[in-house]
């Protein structure tokens, strides 16, 4: 289709304009982001690049002429919101970027229409753009994209899918990333108990039937008491899925959690997205109150965080390009499952943020080596009855 030349200008206008931003936003957190050189300058990539972002301001498919001289072999196409999120869009850009990077492979990132709250649709204008663009493969991170990655990888079984933190489709040119969520559950009570936390609580999202959120809270449970028996204390945790149905936040959680800390509870591991609001907001109320996070590093979100329960996204996301380039993607990849943990430093704590003062670094490497190793391997499979079972722990469920 014909384009108009006013459109063409906008589209260099709004390129221009978000190059500007991204470099006073770096200015102003005092960091660069990612695709920006250490001086603080704009690379040709990194303007390409720019590019995608004035494509989702507008329509994908409306600015194809625009965009395709700035191909990526491997593309990305966002979940929810911005690029650099603190979150599961900056940490799968950051595998991206660092292996086309380490590999000379071209790749670019595309944001949905309507990127705050796109539709399936959205997603698949993005997708077919970017292999119109000459993608080759496409990471989509986050349980959202599963409509689009199916309707686009039927129509193009020749592009490869790397589906993160998602399931296997029934597609063969379709892999799906998930991660060993218990591991990182374990090292969070871990070091919460050594840190001299032995009063707990763990808030969970979806009402007790979502698997990842289950994994994390009795890998939570497990390193509470591995480290109670290790340090020679007795710790109880209040345990509940109440309220975190949606993954919402609300009122009722924030009183929930507000009780928890009143009564002493010092660290609560809030697994559940935006529940995470209503235990800041509960915590801001008291001096000794600590959250523990998930997924990603959280401390950006509240000084009262101590650590959090990480999916190393960028590391996975490497590690899955990495064997889609030896061409392991028939014996390896295609249609299964590629659950990730320690043994591929697919999970952890964050390291750059730590803040912990009794559980050092070199005690969290040591910790750290042995789930890599295989010699601590905490359980996934969640038992029916968690009250049972402890030497060292006290779990308090509340329904």
């Amino acid at each position: 289709m014909k384009r108009i030349a006013w459109k063409r200008a906008v589209s260099l206008l709004l390129a221009l304009l978000l190059l500007t931003l991204c470099g006073s936003a770096a200015a102003a957190h005092g960091r660069l982001p990612g695709d920006m050189d250490r001086d603080g300058k704009i690379t040709a990539a990194d303007a390409r690049i720019v590019l995608r972002i004035a494509v989702g301001l507008e329509s994908v498919e409306n600015y194809m002429d625009e965009t395709s001289a700035q191909s990526g072999e491997i593309a990305m196409v966002t979940d929810i919101g911005q690029l650099m999120d603190n979150g599961f869009n900056q940490g799968t850009w950051e595998g991206v970027r660092g292996f086309a990077d380490a590999h000379g492979v071209s790749c670019a990132y595309y944001l949905p229409g309507d990127g705050s709250d796109p539709t399936d649709q959205d997603r698949i204008d993005a997708m077919e753009t970017a292999i119109d663009d000459g993608a080759k493969v496409i990471v989509a991170p986050g349980f959202l994209q599963a409509t689009a990655i199916e309707v686009v990888a039927r129509r193009h079984p020749e592009v490869r899918f790397i589906f993160v933190d998602g399931w296997v489709l029934g597609l063969e040119n379709v892999t799906a990333i998930t991660y060993k969520e218990e591991q990182a559950g374990y090292l969070a009570g871990y070091a919460a108990v050594s840190e001299g936390c032995t009063r707990l609580g763990f808030t969970g999202g979806g009402g007790g039937t979502n698997p990842a959120v289950n994994r994390y809270g009795y890998g939570f449970l497990q390193g509470a008491e591995a480290a109670a028996a290790a340090t020679g204390v007795r710790v109880s945790v209040r345990y509940s899925y109440r309220y975190g149905e949606t993954f919402s936040p609300s009122a009722e959680l924030q009183a929930q959690i507000d009780g928890w800390y009143g009564d002493g509870v010092q660290a609560v591991f809030v697994c559940g997205g935006s529940m995470f609001e209503s235990v800041k907001a509960a915590a801001a109320r008291y001096d000794h109150a600590k959250i523990i996070g998930v997924d990603v590093d959280q401390s950006f979100e509240s000084p009262q965080v101590m650590t959090s329960a990480m999916k190393c996204l960028a590391n996975s996301v490497e590690w899955a390009l990495g064997q889609v380039y030896a061409g392991k993607w028939n014996i390896l990849l295609a249609d299964t499952e590629q659950n990730l943990g320690a043994a591929e430093d697919a999970i952890g704590l964050p390291t750059d943020t730590w803040s912990l003062t009794r559980f050092t670094p070199a005690d969290y490497r040591a910790l750290y080596a042995s789930l890599k190793s295989g010699v601590v391997t905490p359980k996934a499979e969640v038992p029916m009855n968690l009250t049972a079972g402890w030497t060292r722990l006290t779990v308090i469920p509340e329904k």
